[in-house]
């Protein structure tokens, strides 16, 4: 049997790990059922987004404009989280769990060949920028029925939104900050 060229395979003469360092290192495939997880979830998002589709297209022709607005924004809500779980899925696994090998595959993520924990972070604060803008501007499109009965907000609550958002925006721009002016330094074994 002959192994293929993409099979890493160990430098002759090198010997395997001592057993505590082996049970350490091989302890990051505790992290798989967690992966697995997401996954399940991401299926539990698509059910969600189908669900909210057909309500759309069912009341297309009833709903007003600005409940068409909500549901699309509910849509892109939907379509924000599966994206951030699939980079968490994708780039967690691949950083912290083991190599997925894609690097010849044609649909390999773009992002996905500089990912490393720093990349993940800045994704990662970026995509809850993003989730927490929609929630904010649906949250906006109620503005004008604040302090009436059948709003669903209130105005302590939308102030403690654009406040909790911008800590978001903040911390977004304090991880790129730090990443920013860490010293890089090179790999182990690399000059």
């Amino acid at each position: 049997m002959s192994m293929s060229a993409d099979v890493p395979v160990p430098p002759k003469g090198t010997k395997g790990l001592r057993p505590l360092p082996q049970l350490i290192f091989s302890s990051r495939w505790l992290q798989l059922p967690l992966y697995i997880g997401l996954i399940v979830a991401q299926g539990v998002y698509v059910i969600l987004f189908l669900k909210d589709l057909w309500h759309l297209v069912l009341g297309a022709v009833k709903f007003t404009e600005q409940e068409i607005m909500l549901v699309v924004l509910g849509l892109i809500d939907v379509v924000m989280i599966s994206n951030l779980l699939i980079m968490v899925i994708v780039g967690g696994y691949e950083t912290f769990v083991s190599r997925l090998e894609l690097e010849k595959h044609p649909d390999q993520p773009e992002w996905l060949s500089h990912v490393n924990a720093s990349v993940l972070k800045i994704k990662l604060a970026m995509a809850i920028i993003g989730i927490s803008s929609i929630h904010l501007l649906r949250t906006f499109i109620y503005a004008g029925q604040l302090g009436q009965d059948s709003s669903p907000f209130t105005s302590t609550g939308v102030m403690w939104q654009a406040i909790i958002h911008c800590i978001f925006i903040l911390s977004a721009l304090g991880i790129a900050a730090v990443e920013r002016i860490q010293p890089a330094y090179p790999a182990k074994g690399h000059h």
